[in-house]
């Protein structure tokens, strides 16, 4: 903020935005530092799955709907709770919108101070892994590791699921195992980066598949505290219930009540 900017009210929303619900594990880490601050979580379920869109289609996309949301619930902040969005789209919302934007992007930094054997796993999808900005945190923070890539879509649909209520298939995430270890060095995988927001939501599953021996790290901690430093200071208070916003009205919504109530967002609208 510079001088001239009005000060702001308590009742500004942090704004969270995800493709799906992945983003809630950024919530749920954000709710344990600053647990008074008003949210907004925002799903583009219309939009869902990022992963097999274009570069061009994403970062137009994300753009768009934050630039809307940005105008319409004023937030004091927008955190981009998506890996996909963040890597391709991040630079365009910085430049179009006039608040604080923090981004979310692979967790290689801390995996390659954690990793013992020096090969690390890193699981996301299929337009994340394949980024620019994956191989620059490499190069920068890996360079004398391994670091073994696997896009896992079927990951994101089986999170959304699990969400709902419904059963993780376990085919899925043996596969992602097989195809893991099925990569040269790929048994001597020691910590596996979660790079999509989603793949916590499945933190239980994956560890029983890969093994104690298998360290897993996202990102979500680290979101959490840079959201809490940006707004150092700040006043917060609530005027109405936080909300969980849907681009698209769908069946499913209802069945994602309960754990959106679980995280205090007890309000879902519809943009």
């Amino acid at each position: 903020m510079t001088q001239t900017d009005p000060p702001i009210r308590p009742d500004a929303p942090i704004l969270v935005f995800d493709s799906g619900v992945g983003g809630l594990t950024v919530l749920d880490a954000l709710r344990r530092i600053l647990p008074q601050a008003p949210v907004i979580y925002a799903a583009d379920n219309a939009g869902l799955p990022y992963g097999e869109k274009s570069e061009a289609e994403i970062a137009a996309r994300v753009a768009g709907l934050l630039g809307r949301m940005t105008e319409r619930f004023q937030p004091r902040l927008a955190c981009i709770a998506c890996n996909t969005a963040s890597t391709i789209a991040l630079g365009m919302v910085r430049d179009v919108l006039n608040i604080p934007i923090v981004g979310t992007v692979p967790a290689i930094k801390p995996a390659a101070a954690m990793t013992r054997t020096g090969v690390i796993g890193l699981i996301g999808t299929g337009a994340t892994i394949r980024q620019g900005y994956v191989d620059r945190l490499e190069a920068e923070f890996a360079a004398d590791k391994t670091l073994l890539r696997l896009a896992a879509p079927g990951l994101v649909a089986a999170a959304e699921a699990k969400l709902r209520g419904e059963a993780v298939d376990p085919a899925i995430v043996a596969q992602t195992l097989s195809s893991m270890r099925a990569m040269e060095g790929g048994e001597r995988i020691d910590t596996l980066v979660l790079a999509c927001t989603h793949f916590p939501l499945l933190a239980d599953e994956l560890s029983g598949a890969f093994g104690p021996q298998v360290s897993l790290i996202d990102g979500a901690d680290g979101i959490a505290r840079r959201i809490a430093s940006l707004t150092q200071g700040q006043p917060f208070g609530r005027t109405r219930p936080d909300t969980a916003l849907f681009t698209r009205a769908e069946a499913g919504l209802s069945a994602l009540k309960p754990a959106l109530a679980a995280r205090g967002l007890d309000r879902v609208e519809v943009l």
